[in-house]
């Protein structure tokens, strides 16, 4: 089986004769099925007229084969007008039977640290002792792979029951998949929502994840197609929200805790992390500085009535050891890496908590 990835880029070298550009490009691309039967693809087009089709149903299955090879069998082309409705077979309901805890990690805007807190997080719940795994689903900004010094892993699939399985990177004692392992590592990924969208799928559903007690979803900043495909395909146990002390972040905090909380998609919010707290230099540290002011995430906390998962100081090592590849939470020694521990420790006991005294999630049913 093929991955939605490898026909997406196969279909970037198909070039509509008319106007000059890939079909990928002019967003003719609704939807790629691949499975052990061959590939489907749904194009669509402003009219269903168009003298070029032919020509480009020809050149799909010639680029596909040209890219993936000549046993690559591309069962059917549909092409609808855009103001035909699209008809889409039912999808198999994503069940991660081995998985206990989904935890979605996420932010209101970038560059409060969220992934760094998503990484060091896993890294200290397997080092507490549970089997966990990491799912980087920041599909246009991935960075677990500069984080755990993987930029150069290409996933490996095995072949379990009849179904093809993408096997996980293992790096310090979890299990992990990201688009970076998909795609060259200085290429942009520029796909519309559905694209994306049916990645976070592949990666649920054909993930060799085995048996975990926590998955945790590193999740795009803000709120997008991503985390309600997310709700939707699997039971989220709860969210995290990362933020930093400061007004502007606060304010986006909010929306983010406003959509998990949200009554058509009722994810427990597990609490609030707050990042990058005070400045602690190493040569004074018992100094605190605060930077982004002064205890906002728990002012919120205790206004929203959600707990305070954390709070993670900015201090140097924490980036060094993103860049490096080598998380901070792995330095015995290191106070921040204490905070991560913590931190870990404070997440394992709101999901019991959460566990215990509400019902499972169930995932968004979409009503049409």
């Amino acid at each position: 089986m093929y991955s939605i990835n490898q026909v997406q880029n196969a279909l970037e070298n198909v070039i509509h004769p008319e106007k000059n550009k890939s079909i990928v490009a002019l967003g003719m691309i609704h939807h790629i099925e691949s499975d052990d039967s061959g590939i489907s693809i749904i194009l669509t087009t402003e009219k269903s007229g168009d003298p070029f089709l032919n020509s480009i149903k020809s050149n799909i299955v010639r680029a596909i084969k040209d890219a993936l090879g000549t046993d690559a069998v591309v069962k059917g082309i549909k092409v609808l007008a855009t103001t035909e409705p699209v008809k889409v077979e039912p999808e198999k309901e994503i069940t991660l039977a081995g998985v206990k805890n989904i935890i979605a990690v996420a932010s209101g805007k970038g560059g409060v640290g969220k992934s760094t807190i998503a990484v060091n997080l896993a890294i200290a719940l397997s080092l507490k002792g549970y089997q966990t795994g990491l799912l980087d689903a920041d599909i246009f900004g991935p960075s677990a792979p500069i984080m755990l010094n993987a930029r150069n892993f290409h996933p490996e699939i095995r072949s379990v029951e009849g179904k093809d399985l993408i096997v996980p990177l293992s790096k310090y004692g979890i299990k992990v998949l990201s688009i970076g392992f998909f795609v060259e590592q200085d290429n942009a990924v520029v796909w519309r929502g559905p694209m994306a969208s049916n990645f976070l799928k592949q990666m649920l559903s054909s993930g060799d994840w085995g048996k975990l007690e926590f998955l945790i979803v590193d999740l795009p900043p803000g709120t997008s197609d991503i985390h309600l495909t997310l709700v939707q395909e699997v039971a989220v146990t709860g969210a995290i929200i990362v933020s930093t002390p400061q007004e502007v972040a606060l304010a986006d905090a909010i929306k983010g805790i406003a959509m998990f909380s949200n009554k058509n998609i009722n994810v427990p919010v597990l609490g609030i992390v707050e990042n990058m707290s005070w400045f602690t230099p190493a040569e004074l540290p018992s100094n605190k500085y605060y930077i982004f002011g002064k205890e906002g995430c728990k002012t919120l906390a205790e206004k929203l009535k959600v707990p305070l998962l954390g709070q993670i100081p900015l201090v140097q090592s924490i980036r060094e050891g993103g860049d490096t590849g080598h998380p901070v939470v792995l330095d015995s020694n290191n106070p921040a890496s204490e905070a991560f521990l913590c931190l870990a420790d404070e997440t394992v006991k709101q999901v019991n908590l959460r566990n215990q005294n509400l019902k499972p999630t169930e995932r968004v049913k979409i009503k049409k």
